[in-house]
């Protein structure tokens, strides 16, 4: 069976800052009409930096929708036309104030695929030179710098529940 659902119109329901939200009228494979609601966004990517073979750099920061703080490997939105790996560079100095010498693309992930269209794009940074932080003017970060085998404790007890951050451990 042929699982593609044929795009019959699209509706801009709201735009925002850097996403929007569209409403999709479709023809289910079964031959019915159905309407989704999709979340355009312009991709992200994600880092998880080794200081070396024990330790990585996660940062904390406050996260409105669920009105807490998350520690989560270092991310961030794509720009318009930016590739990648140029964006991964940039967040992780912005965010951590470390440079990395080596970048290793691991793979990416899909966020939620039901709904929404982001992917981010995974890698892994190594042969750090700690340069200048330099945060967006809405972003504030808290550096922590933790033993590996600590961050996967953390996410076995439910403690570090950012998907992305659980998600880059498969790859290594």
């Amino acid at each position: 069976m042929d699982l593609k659902e044929k795009i019959l119109n699209e509706k801009l329901i709201y735009e925002g800052n850097f996403i929007d939200i569209l409403n999709v009228d479709v023809i289910l494979p079964n031959g019915k009409g159905t309407s989704r609601d999709v979340v355009k966004h312009p991709g992200a990517t994600a880092i998880i930096a080794f200081l070396d073979e024990d330790n990585i750099i996660l940062v904390e920061q406050f996260r409105l929708p669920l009105n807490r703080n998350l520690l989560e490997i270092p991310a961030g939105k794509l720009n318009k036309n930016e590739e990648p790996i140029a964006c991964a560079k940039r967040e992780l100095q912005e965010e951590t104030g470390y440079i990395a010498n080596n970048l290793e693309y691991l793979g990416c992930i899909a966020t939620a695929p039901g709904f929404c269209d982001e992917i981010i794009y995974l890698y892994k940074a190594t042969n750090l030179t700690l340069g200048n932080k330099d945060e967006d003017d809405d972003e504030f970060t808290n550096v922590k710098i933790i033993n590996i085998n600590k961050v996967k404790e953390m996410i076995k007890k439910g403690e570090i529940i950012d998907g992305k951050t659980i998600s880059i451990f498969t790859y290594l």
